[in-house]
């Protein structure tokens, strides 16, 4: 599934959406410089928000469509997984990830983050996610269900309660490896919550990014997208989605050269 969002970049980049201001400003505040190294950073989304704050990103980024996509905006990247990339004796001030860091080995990741962070360094994963309308989550689910019935996705459950609350979980498994890696102050776990209004088509456009729907086949995203756009319609046309950004900030405090990667136990 992570290597399913390359298939329409264009598409990806133009329906993501940014990620809240105060946030970018939380990790520049926190970071002693302006070197940072984005660890999944797919289309450029969060490296250009970062840029335009006036530090200088290198991405690493698995997927050669997405990285070939965020280049043609001016980024930096290099085609490797986070934990085989090879730094080159390089450092930086701050490793960020957005809505990438669950792809990475939460213990490998960290420990490599500790080692290409100088000292005071900041690692900070984030990510979105958005709550859909009972009546639109419903209709997508059941349709999702029609179409692929074997998947192990299943879009409707509810069991966690509010899946803006689920994310959480992420994060603090991200916390745990960062403990387990050591080199770091105790994790500080946040989240910022907002909304944002979609038209029908602003939203048929957004759903066929998220995963579970990237690697379906285009007839079956079709069907999937035929039932979300009846609903909405049954809404009126437009739905207001609740978004939360989850994320932590973890400061590299202890005396480990910058560039010698922790060994793993």
């Amino acid at each position: 599934m992570a290597e399913s969002f390359g298939i329409d970049p264009e598409r990806y980049d133009r329906n993501r959406p940014p990620y809240p201001d105060a946030m970018i400003e939380r990790i520049v505040a926190a970071s002693p410089g302006s070197d940072f190294l984005d660890v999944g950073c797919g289309t450029g989304i969060e490296a250009r928000q970062f840029l335009a704050a006036g530090c200088s990103v290198l991405g690493v980024e698995t997927d050669p469509r997405m990285a070939d996509f965020a280049r043609g905006t001016g980024l930096r990247v290099e085609v490797a997984t986070f934990e085989a990339w090879e730094p080159a004796g390089r450092t930086f001030d701050a490793v960020v990830s957005g809505t990438a860091w669950h792809w990475v080995d939460p213990v490998a990741g960290a420990s490599k983050a500790a080692a290409v962070l100088r000292p005071g360094g900041v690692l900070a994963p984030f990510g979105h996610v958005y709550q859909l309308p009972p009546t639109v989550a419903d209709a997508l689910a059941a349709a999702y269900r029609r179409v692929a019935p074997d998947s192990p996705i299943n879009l409707a459950d509810r069991s966690v309660g509010s899946i803006l609350d689920g994310y959480r979980a992420l994060y603090a498994r991200a916390a745990d490896g960062i403990r387990e890696a050591g080199g770091f102050d105790e994790p500080e776990l946040w989240r910022y919550d907002w909304e944002r209004s979609y038209t029908r088509d602003e939203l048929l456009g957004l759903i066929p990014t998220s995963g579970g729907l990237t690697s379906l086949p285009p007839d079956w995203v079709a069907e999937v997208l035929a039932a979300a756009s009846a609903a909405v319609d049954r809404l009126g046309g437009t739905v207001t989605l609740p978004y939360a950004t989850w994320g932590l900030t973890a400061i590299r405090t202890d005396n480990q050269p910058a560039g010698e990667q922790r060994p793993r136990p």
